[in-house]
């Protein structure tokens, strides 16, 4: 890790940060105004030695930090423009921490497409953003190859996420090919490196609706590597659960990342997702019949009493079987900052409960990745 002999920080009046001398990793922060940048500099000044400019100021970083953040309106145009032009500079950085005044799907498409290795809201506390820039060697992982190539998958993965939704918000076309490209390259990750990384590296980086697509993606793929399923059946399960929550991009994530218990009028809202995904989907080329009918039915149960078309039985096909205990399992091992994380062994006491809804041969196959891989 790169130290600097710097310390704290106070506004220099011409757009950027003084600093005084001590020894501690360096880190640079970037902010549209004045107020958010000392705002920032006050909460990590203990742990960093800080360099911070303006926006509107010219550039000055010349050292590589160990990380950078970022803190601006992303609907302003020349915030826009000056995070790009510092965007070669960027991508020497290992993480690029951007902090939303608007977490809207647009804004963090927007974040993400600008280099963003993490999207949080500008409201985040003193504890998460420090946890987020903690030192992945001060933690248990995999060694430093293994973490980058899962890094890159999850920030490959959470850019095509956060552009479907934004394509859906903006009625533009989906860029289908890199979706099902992400797809692979979470597929390429867990093969190589196992689900468990996988797990460590998405709650790393994010939390709420993409944090749950990016797991459920990788339960998908690690269940379906278990069962021994070919190539191109292995696609269509990484492109089903990359695809089979778009239709959340419709609701607000006021409610999607809500914490505790939804109202009635709020979980009718959420029920819609599944349909609106498929009426999305269904008007473009390139995505199979199976992959849809998995957008469409990721919420049926084998007795009727899922959504929104209560399915059962035999009319609920092998991709949403297993679409939807990837689905379920995820959901409960998630990562949420108002509740503990459930144990992975526990979830899947979950399903095994969940009697006559999901298929027992294949609860009974999914022990071996719900509990060692």
């Amino acid at each position: 890790m790169q130290h600097a002999r710097t310390r704290s920080c106070s506004d220099n009046g011409d757009g950027g940060i003084r600093t005084t001398e001590t020894a501690r990793p360096f880190l640079h922060v970037l902010a549209d105004t004045s107020d958010k940048l000392s705002g920032i500099c006050s909460i990590l000044q203990e742990r960093f030695a800080i360099a911070g400019e303006r926006l509107d100021a010219d550039s000055r970083l010349s050292q590589t930090p160990v990380a950078i953040v970022i803190r601006a309106e992303l609907r302003d145009v020349d915030n826009i423009a000056a995070i790009k032009q510092r965007a070669a500079k960027l991508a020497k950085v290992g993480k690029r921490i951007f902090l939303l005044e608007h977490t809207s799907h647009v804004c963090i498409s927007q974040a993400y497409a600008l280099g963003a290795t993490l999207v949080l809201p500008s409201t985040v506390g003193r504890t998460k953003l420090l946890a987020a820039l903690a030192d992945p060697a001060d933690g248990p992982s995999a060694s430093s190859g293994d973490t980058l190539q899962s890094d890159n998958a999850v920030e490959t993965a959470a850019t095509a996420i956060a552009s479907m939704f934004a394509a859906v918000t903006l009625s533009q076309p989906l860029d289908i090919h890199g979706t099902k490209e992400a797809g692979r390259q979470i597929a390429d990750s867990i093969i190589r490196h196992g689900l468990t990384e996988w797990l460590m590296t998405v709650r790393r980086h994010h939390e709420g609706t993409y944090q749950h697509c990016l797991l459920v993606t990788g339960v998908a793929i690690d269940f379906g590597l278990s069962l021994g399923v070919g190539r191109a059946d292995l696609e269509r399960l990484y492109s089903a659960a990359m695809f089979h929550d778009i239709g959340k991009a419709q609701i607000p994530l006021a409610i999607l990342d809500k914490p505790g218990r939804l109202d009635a009028a709020e979980r009718a809202l959420i029920e819609t997702h599944p349909a609106a995904g498929y009426e999305f989907l269904k008007a473009h080329d390139g995505i199979s019949r199976e992959i849809l009918g998995a957008v469409r039915h990721h919420h049926e149960y084998l007795d009727g009493s899922g959504y929104p078309d209560a399915l059962c039985g035999e009319s609920i096909g092998d991709i949403v079987r297993i679409l939807t205990i990837s689905d379920i399992f995820a959901a409960l091992i998630e990562h949420r900052h108002y509740k503990p994380t459930m144990p992975r062994a526990e979830a899947y006491d979950v399903l095994c409960g969940m009697n006559g809804k999901l298929e027992k041969a294949l609860v009974r196959s999914f022990k071996q990745v719900a509990l060692t891989r």
